[in-house]
């Protein structure tokens, strides 16, 4: 079956392809059927890989194959090849899976938009680029998905391109994208060259593996440079900025981007080389505390934004965190485990943000909401439940993974106390800012423009049916992975076990790790309550709290000026930068050069012009000048 890997990607790219070319021509029902048609189906092959994997015997599960030869160049070859094991199988059904979701719920939200066919066509890509970043069985192959998705967040985010705000967004993910994928360029041309002055020419994942102990010097500084890379396409310290502004996008993208696609590259690349990250425990940690204080950093803006998407923004930036911490401590599976959970809750939650925006003529001004809940009763009931599952409360899917990381955290060797009480701290600002918004979008009362309050609705059928899914998998979505000390089997894990091996299981101590378990239910709890107690038993508090601490509430609201200062120090100056090259090297030199033989020669064909005209005069005056310049010389230089 390993020959068939290829049709996972192959079907959004033929939706791609007939959307691109035919989409302006064809119905807008048959543009979205293609696009919806073409990602179900591959969730469909994916959904039969996973029978045919769970078949096999736990070592036997890694599918590989070549589809035909991509560059020969000496001794080094690559192809365009695909790979299937738990971990890209994992991969595969949530970006096909939710994905599809997406597709499904964008038929109702972008109806009446002009951009309709190109939407789908861009959605397409997206999807397909994805596939073939989480498939590709060598680096080569990987960094084309990995840019591709660039590219696609850059086309989607700009998607509405007559709006300045949009425009400029989807060059600011374009271009801080780019700094970090140089990172990973350099990462890849280390790896390239190292195993090649050993006499191995390879860049396939398993080549790569069975000869890795040739790697040992340099592995942290290939280790970190992929970082580098990770950190700007999931959105971390320092090449985070670009994420919030991704927001200008359609809100179906939003969702897109930030649950099931390119925000996860980043976490899926280090866990795809886990056995390079193995080798450098500095960069492991560097990983761990980078990731533990993004989330704390973002969770802590996320308390001061009134636009509900901002606030998904950074508390995605936040769960990002959270997982590049879980694949820092070396808890690879849990790191993916809680990719997987996220992707359903926050899908979830920005469909719904959608979904109320729908009702509210696109407000997005928490401010301007409340007591929508009897409303949008389908729309707050899902999003209730996200926040349930996103604030990890038992029952739901993000207390489990969740849960994991933190243990994880506390318990490896390449974690510690201070990564765990950040990442606890950070779990109980998550459920604080999470109900903040709960509370003040649907709960409390209204505070509604006049002039939509009598247009509110509950959304279409084709928008509210993917909410009550993906609220499905958001509550059971947790169970496939439940952990020991709770009388489960790890089945998780025990699935990824091919990939990442079981040498990251250690000895547990239960009362211990139900003991902290506990504490992060308490804590998530307490934010809970005083995002209830603030938002709606006693909405003065929060009111009386920001006068009081204005400038705070200020500093936070405007993310402690980080864009500001971003541009002061490296945007501001590269302008003026490329504002001299243009003046004095573009300009003056360049131009002057170019300009000036253009002149020259412009003179000469001028004088040449004048002496063939045509006229006696012309040739008189010639001749006269001529014999002047004759007998001169002959007076100065023969005669003595």
């Amino acid at each position: 079956m390993d020959g068939y890997i290829w049709l996972i990607p192959s079907f959004p790219a033929v939706g791609f392809i007939l959307n691109g070319l035919l989409g302006k021509r064809l119905p807008r029902h048959f543009v979205s059927f293609v696009g919806c048609l073409s990602v179900l189906a591959s969730f469909i092959v994916s959904l039969a890989f996973l029978l045919e994997l769970l078949k096999l015997p736990p070592e036997a599960r890694i599918l590989e194959g070549d589809v035909f030869e991509w560059i020969v160049s000496g001794e080094f070859s690559t192809a365009v090849g695909f790979r299937i094991d738990p971990l890209s199988i994992v991969m595969c059904l949530v970006v096909s899976g939710v994905g599809f979701l997406i597709h499904v719920y964008s038929v109702g939200y972008m109806h009446d938009d002009p951009g309709y066919p190109r939407y789908f066509t861009y959605l397409n890509l997206f999807v397909f680029m994805m596939l073939t970043l989480v498939t590709a069985n060598n680096v080569l192959l990987m960094f084309v998905g990995w840019e591709g998705v660039g590219l696609c967040s850059y086309l989607l985010i700009g998607f509405w391109y007559e709006k300045d705000s949009a425009s400029n967004a989807g060059k600011k993910a374009f271009i801080v994208n780019r700094i970090g994928d140089y990172g990973f360029l350099l990462g890849i041309f280390l790896l390239f060259v190292t195993l090649g002055l050993r006499g191995v020419w390879t860049l396939n994942f398993a080549e790569i593996e069975r000869h890795r102990e040739l790697l040992t010097a340099q592995a942290p500084l290939i280790t970190l440079l992929f970082f580098i890379g990770a950190t700007g396409k999931s959105a971390q310290i320092p090449l985070y900025v670009w994420l919030p502004d991704a927001m200008e996008g359609p809100t179906p993208v939003s969702a897109l981007i930030h649950a099931a696609t390119m925000v996860t590259a980043g976490v899926y690349m280090i866990a795809r080389l886990h056995f390079l990250y193995d080798m450098a425990p500095q960069t492991m940690y560097v990983v761990a505390l980078i990731g533990v204080l993004t989330a704390i950093f973002a969770a802590s803006i996320g308390f001061a934004q009134y636009d509900i998407k901002r606030v998904l923004a950074y508390s995605t930036i936040s769960q990002l965190g959270y997982m590049f911490t879980g694949v820092g401590v070396g808890a690879y599976a849990a790191g993916v485990f809680h990719l997987m959970t996220h992707a359903f809750f926050k899908a979830l939650l920005f469909l719904g943000a959608g979904s109320v925006m729908h009702a509210l003529a696109g407000e997005l001004d928490m401010r301007k909401m409340g007591g929508l809940r009897r409303y949008l009763p389908t729309t707050y009931w899902t999003f209730f439940v996200a926040c349930l599952a996103i604030a990890g409360i038992p029952g739901f899917s993000g207390f489990l993974s969740k849960d994991e990381i933190l243990w994880r955290a506390f318990s490896s060797p390449h974690g510690g106390l201070f990564i765990y009480c950040v990442g606890l701290v950070t779990a109980g600002m998550t459920a604080f800012y999470m109900f903040r918004l709960l509370f003040n979008t649907f709960h409390g009362g209204e505070r509604l423009d006049p002039h939509v309050r009598h247009h509110i609705h509950e959304s279409p059928k084709v928008m509210t049916v993917p909410l009550v899914v993906l609220a499905v998998l958001s509550v059971v979505g947790g169970y496939v992975g439940v952990p020991h000390v709770l009388g489960g089997e790890a089945r998780f894990e025990r699935f990824l076990e091919p990939v990442f091996g079981s040498a990251e299981t250690e000895a547990r101590s239960t009362s211990l790790e139900l003991s902290l378990m506990a504490l992060s239910v308490v804590v998530a709890l307490l934010g809970i309550y005083i995002a209830y107690r603030y938002y709606v038993a006693k909405p003065e508090l929060a009111r009386s709290f920001v006068e009081r601490h204005e400038r705070l509430f200020a500093t936070v609201h405007n993310k402690y000026y980080v864009d500001e200062l971003y541009g002061f120090l490296f945007v501001r100056r590269l302008l003026q930068l490329g504002a001299f090259l243009k003046r004095f090297i573009d300009e003056a030199l360049i131009d002057g050069i170019v300009n000036g033989i253009g002149y020259f020669l412009r003179g000469i064909g001028g004088l040449i012009r004048f002496l063939q005209s045509g006229y006696v005069q012309a040739y008189a005056f010639s001749i006269v000048v001529g014999a002047i310049v004759v007998i001169g010389y002959l007076l100065i230089r023969v005669i003595p």
